[in-house]
């Protein structure tokens, strides 16, 4: 097997979003089956994110392992929390169709309140305020796709 065909297949696979990649080979030159199965975990983390109600007939997320989520800031010119996206994964603004948002523009939130759910390989993980005060922008459509680090929410704090 050539090293630097595998090599190279390492490196497209870690600089891309695929979570894994299957080749057989079958009639290589030597005659002999060859395989090659590369794997990359996800990245999933979140320090604001817990695990989730179960919705419907969905998992539950464990709770995160991996590296810690990207800081929430305050935007030093308007004075807001930025809570940015702790992962990958789908955005929806309540726990099912037909139930209420978790929030709303708006809204006075509490410390700990669950803002929105981020669905990941079919887990469901809440996400949570880090601060209390009111939810002055949602940037993000419900049930939309998000990248890690993405804007969610602007919350003016206390």
């Amino acid at each position: 097997m050539d090293l630097d065909w595998l090599k190279g297949l390492i490196e497209l696979v870690e600089d891309s979003g695929v979570d894994g990649l299957d080749i057989e080979l079958v009639g290589s030159d030597t005659g002999d089956p060859t395989r090659v199965r590369i794997r990359k975990s996800p990245r999933i983390a979140a320090a604001a994110a817990v695990p989730a109600a179960a919705v419907g007939s969905m998992e539950v997320a464990p709770p995160p392992t991996a590296p810690a989520s990207p800081p929430a800031e305050t935007a030093p010119a308007s004075g807001l929390f930025e809570v940015l996206s702790p992962m990958v994964g789908t955005f929806y603004r309540a726990p099912a169709a037909d139930a209420d948002p978790f929030v709303s523009v708006g809204d006075r939130v509490e410390a700990g309140q669950t803002l929105c759910i981020l669905e990941a390989m079919k887990l469901m993980n809440e996400l949570q305020s880090d601060v209390s005060g009111v939810v002055q922008e949602i940037a993000v459509e419900n049930a939309e796709p998000v990248e890690y680090g993405a804007l969610l929410f602007r919350i003016e704090p206390d």
